[in-house]
């Protein structure tokens, strides 16, 4: 079967995702099964999703996907290299995709080919260091860098799409994964007008707004039943409190050992957190010109969730977390072509290579943290990722436990 892998967090799904969806199938064929791999709990812009790792599963499969695969939390929590590798490493692993498409600003394959086998090559690396010495951002180094290489194709690099586009692309040559790019050309702009963007949908939902017209009719079915049954929408607001508690007990030590915590970053993180009261006054006292703020934020996420520097980088095993008819034919491919173990059951964790079940078991914690966030208390319970069934599209209850 033909298939199509996407690297994703539909935080939550809106119009855009299905457009891309609908995108992949018009470039490859109405018969390509999609293979979506999504981050859990945790997103990659440093913080909870606004909704669970299993609902936002199933609003995918209602919209079109066919099997939902599990991003490790620690690579969710990556700079984009580190998402993109990880992501990258996880697709190539389940062994039944063969192209991995993604959103550009750009339709030119080659350009973004480019700038990737450049950073590759290490050519730019000396006068990226050289650059950062003088303050300014990795961002604004590399993009300087890659102009003086490139000339101005590097303007590229000016779109976020094509940053990460550029980024699978490097994980693609760094993996030799088998896997064919597809960019598809995002409608709406870099970041899309309303129903194209993920900030705008959660602005509204923790807002109380109008969200509604923003998403396609059947996720929006999935995203009405967590807010009638309490466990959405999720967001730091509701964590803060049990997030401080952990920052503010975590030593010196501990911080010079989070991802990320290189040239005194994590230092000057501890710093901030013994004065601020809130955790937008950590962030607002150690940001800098030169750091990113998203960066700050999967530093204060892996704090809270106890996630060290090098951890969980690589999946170990593959996790479902939806599966539609043809998802379901995609998994009896993968019990011979995955290089991985593939967990269905939650129960089939505890077979998993001993490595494999202790990444299991940490994901499992990070989940009873994140449902602390959920607004009805009695949702919040712990073990819930020991028990919930992988959702079949159709309309499977997502708290179903295993039988």
């Amino acid at each position: 079967m033909r298939a199509a892998g996407i690297i994703c967090e539909y935080d939550p799904f809106h119009r855009g995702h299905r457009y891309q969806i609908e995108r992949v199938r018009h470039l490859l064929g109405q018969d390509t099964a999609v293979v979506c791999a999504m981050s859990g709990n945790f997103v990659q812009r440093g913080g909870p999703a606004v909704m669970n790792k299993f609902a936002r599963a199933a609003a995918a499969a209602a919209e079109g996907a066919d099997l939902v695969l599990e991003l490790p939390t620690a690579v969710s929590l990556s700079s984009a290299e580190g998402f993109a590798y990880g992501a990258v490493a996880l697709l190539a692993a389940a062994g039944v995709c063969r192209y991995l498409c993604f959103g550009t600003e750009t339709e030119d394959l080659n350009a973004l080919a480019g700038l990737a086998e450049i950073l590759c090559s290490g050519a730019a690396d000396e006068s990226i260091r050289a650059m950062m010495k003088t303050g300014v951002s990795y961002a604004e180094a590399r993009q300087e860098a890659l102009r003086r290489l490139a000339g101005e194709s590097a303007g590229c690099l000016s779109f976020p799409n094509n940053i990460l586009g550029v980024e699978y692309l490097k994980a693609i040559f760094r993996q030799k994964a088998p896997l064919e790019p597809v960019p598809i050309l995002r409608s709406g702009g870099s970041h899309g007008g309303e129903g194209w963007s993920g900030k705008t949908v959660r602005a509204a939902l923790l807002t109380g707004g109008g969200w509604k017209d923003l998403v396609p009719d059947s996720a929006r079915t999935v995203v009405e039943a967590e807010l009638e049954a309490g466990r959405a929408p999720v967001s730091w607001r509701s964590l803060e409190q049990a997030a401080l508690y952990r920052l503010r007990t975590m030593s010196r030590f501990e911080y010079a050992g989070l991802p990320d915590a290189t040239e005194g970053l994590g230092d000057r993180l501890w710093k901030a957190v013994r004065r601020a009261e809130t955790l937008d006054g950590v962030l607002e006292l150690a940001k800098t010109r030169r750091y990113a703020m998203s960066r700050l934020r999967r530093m204060v996420t892996c704090a809270w969730l106890g996630i060290r520097a090098g951890e969980g980088r690589e999946p170990l095993y593959l996790r479902v977390l939806a599966a539609g008819e043809r998802g379901r034919a995609l998994l009896a491919e993968m019990r011979t072509a995955a290089a991985l173990p593939v967990l269905v059951r939650s129960d089939e964790a505890r077979k998993l290579p001993e490595d494999a079940r202790r990444a299991f078991e940490r994901e499992a914690g990070y989940t009873d943290l994140y449902v602390l966030g959920y607004p009805e208390p009695g949702q919040r319970s712990c073990g819930s990722d020991w028990t919930a069934r992988p959702v079949r599209s159709g309309g499977s209850d997502l708290r179903e436990k295993e039988g």
